[in-house]
């Protein structure tokens, strides 16, 4: 069974595909670090969701920090006025931001699927 999370992260990928060709116009640094960071979120998904024990919660973590990246990318973007068309990669990042937070917090316990009383 695939994450929600996972989904939605190649749903990401295809929005940033517009998104990346604009960007590369002004920086191909910037351009190269979201497909990199858009790419490392689905790694780590699925690799996390393999793994066993507290080992998930690392690459769900890496993941996170991967979304926060392309979140950064395109504020640089608006910050040098650069007229790039993001907000349905946007829309879909702040999706991916929650769910990757979920996971995130989720994996603390030691039981994924029995919440905790601070939760």
């Amino acid at each position: 069974m695939k994450l929600v999370a996972y989904t939605v992260a190649l749903d990401l990928i295809r929005a940033l595909r517009p998104v990346v060709a604009e960007l590369r116009k002004y920086s191909s640094d910037t351009a190269d670090q979201v497909e990199r960071a858009a790419s490392s979120i689905v790694h780590n998904l699925a690799e996390g969701e393999r793994r066993n024990g507290r080992d998930p919660k690392r690459f769900f973590d890496m993941a996170h920090g991967s979304a926060g990246e392309i979140r950064c990318a395109l504020d640089v973007a608006d910050a040098w006025g650069w007229p790039i068309d993001s907000e349905h990669a946007r829309t879909l990042l702040d999706r991916e931001l929650g769910l990757l937070w979920g996971l995130t917090r989720r994996s603390r316990s030691k039981d994924p699927r029995k919440p905790r009383c601070s939760d």
